[in-house]
Formats: C-alpha cells, sequence, structure tokens
C-alpha cells in the first residue's frame, strides 16, 4: 500500500501551485489563482469567504453531540456531494447501510448523555432535542436514530429509566450543511486529496473555491451560539447531526486545538455520534491523513 506521503505529495504541490493535474476532471478549463482568495465564493454566492478563524467557541450552556450521517447513495458511488441544491431535496439520501447505521447509532447517543448526567445531574433537564443539515442523509439519520430509541427495547428502557424526554422534531438547521467544496462538487473522493492536505496549513484558502476550514469553523460558532439561545434555560442534551467535515472542524474548534486545519486527521465513520468535549484531551487520538474509502 502507498504511504500516505506518496498518495499525498503529488496533489498537495498541485494544489500549492494552483494547478490540476491534467488527469483530473477539474482540469478542464481551470483557471490559474491564488489560494487565498476573499469575498464571494464564485460558485456559490451563500458561501462565506472569511480572512480569518473565528474567536474561541464561549462556554455553552447546554450539552452537545456530533452525530455524522449514515452510508449515502453519493458514499457508495464515491464522490464529493455538497452542492446547496441539495437541501431539502432527496437526492443522496442513506442507503439500506446507512438506515441501519443510523438506527445503531441510539445506543452510543445514550451512553453519552448517560455519563453526562452522571458527571453532573443537578443541571440536567432531561431533554433531547435533535438538528440537523438540510441535506437528506443527514436528516434520515436523525429521523433514524429517533426511531432506534423506539424500536429497541433496551434503549427504550434506559431512556425511560433515565428519565430523558426525548423531543421527536429533526430540527434543521442550514448551519449544519456540508462543507461545500465548489469546483470539486461531484468528483471522486480522491480529490480531497487536493484540499485537505493545504487545509493543515491554511485554513482560509478557498483552492478550488471550497469553503474553508475557517469559514466553516465561523458558521458553526454562529450556529451553535443561536441554538444554545434557543435553549436559554440550559441543561439540555442537543444532538447536531451534519457531515464528516463539518463534525470533524467543529469537534477540533470547539476542543481549542491551535490548528483546526487538522481537522481530517480525527475523522467520523458513518452513523458515529461523539460528545462534543470542550478541551482537547478529549479528542480521540489522531490518525494520519490517508485518501477516504469508497462507501465511507
Amino acid at each position: 500500500m502507498k504511504s500516505t506521503v506518496a498518495v499525498f505529495l503529488p496533489v498537495f504541490i498541485a494544489t500549492a501551485s494552483g494547478f490540476v493535474s491534467p488527469s483530473s476532471s477539474c482540469a478542464k478549463n481551470h483557471v490559474h489563482q491564488p489560494l487565498f482568495a476573499t469575498g464571494v465564493n464564485p460558485q456559490e454566492p451563500s458561501v462565506a469567504v472569511v480572512e480569518a478563524m473565528p474567536d474561541a467557541l464561549p462556554p455553552l450552556k447546554n450539552h452537545y453531540y456530533l452525530l455524522r450521517h449514515g452510508q449515502s447513495t453519493a458514499n457508495v458511488e464515491g464522490i464529493i456531494s455538497s452542492a446547496r441544491s441539495l437541501a431539502g431535496s432527496t437526492k443522496h439520501g442513506l442507503t439500506l447501510l446507512g438506515i441501519e447505521q443510523g438506527r445503531d447509532s441510539a445506543p452510543s447517543l445514550i451512553d453519552f448523555i448517560e455519563q453526562d448526567l452522571k458527571d453532573d445531574d443537578t443541571t440536567s433537564t432531561k431533554e433531547v432535542y435533535f438538528y440537523s443539515s438540510p441535506f437528506a442523509r443527514a436528516k434520515e439519520t436523525a429521523e433514524q436514530c429517533l426511531a432506534g430509541m423506539r424500536a429497541n427495547d433496551g434503549v427504550a428502557k434506559r431512556i425511560e429509566e433515565l428519565g430523558l424526554k426525548v423531543k421527536k422534531e429533526v430540527m434543521l438547521d442550514d448551519g449544519l450543511m456540508e462543507r461545500y467544496f465548489g469546483r470539486l462538487d461531484g468528483t471522486e473522493l480522491l480529490t480531497y486529496a487536493y484540499v485537505w492536505p493545504v487545509d493543515m496549513f491554511e485554513p482560509t484558502h478557498t483552492a478550488f473555491d471550497v469553503e474553508s476550514v475557517a469559514a466553516v469553523s465561523t458558521r458553526i460558532r454562529s450556529t451553535i451560539l443561536d441554538i444554545d439561545s434557543k435553549h436559554d434555560e440550559g441543561g439540555n442534551h442537543i444532538v447536531l447531526t451534519s457531515h464528516a467535515d463539518v463534525l470533524q472542524i467543529t469537534q477540533v474548534y470547539a476542543s481549542g486545538l491551535d490548528n483546526v486545519g487538522k481537522f481530517s486527521q480525527y475523522r467520523f465513520g458513518n452513523g458515529e455520534v461523539r460528545k462534543m468535549g470542550r478541551t482537547v484531551d478529549t479528542l480521540p487520538a489522531p490518525v494520519p491523513l490517508r485518501p477516504p474509502e469508497r462507501g465511507m
């Protein structure tokens, strides 16, 4: 198997110089441009372009959990799926395996909530809320997690014993949408290699008109603070259902990691749920950067 360096170095050099290999599907009509563009994203005006990372995420009143969508049809096709037109549509929804992964996330979520109750039961409202990206694969995962809570007798019993009040409605929030990949949208997964290595060196870069790490961090900060203000009483348990890059950026940004651009070393699996920790020691062990695999 090729080493990580052998796989990523050629595309890293191509990206950093502003060029794409002629064998790439992005080679057609490529225009040489600087990495550090500013202003409105030329491919998608709704995507912000920022010049710096946002301020640190302040203390929050509620408990947060991060749930990645289950396997989607786009995962199986092996393509990047980030177009804003997907919001509210049924395209690239869950596969049968993805539905199963969504349901299977329920026990892990209850484990995290139970641990938070053990750590601090005095301030908890014991109310559980689901927020989701409007992309079908995320929304369907949130719905399947809720279904898993009802269908799994063991989980349902634990919910009753813990006194949890799980809200059945999934609230959609555009701030949780997939990271926008600009001119790489719709291309094969291997083209992530044009972006992730550069993220590690410069979180504001917008090569190929992608949404920068700094821009994702900025909208996630705004989204979480807005959600937190809607539950101003505090002590609620809030599930954010979203996408791999977005959740990985969220977890390292929320933890205070000094270089959020290293988010790709903390990858979520399909249907995986984690507690959103607020210190670096809550992060899992980093895994060396490697290309994503079809179906994941």
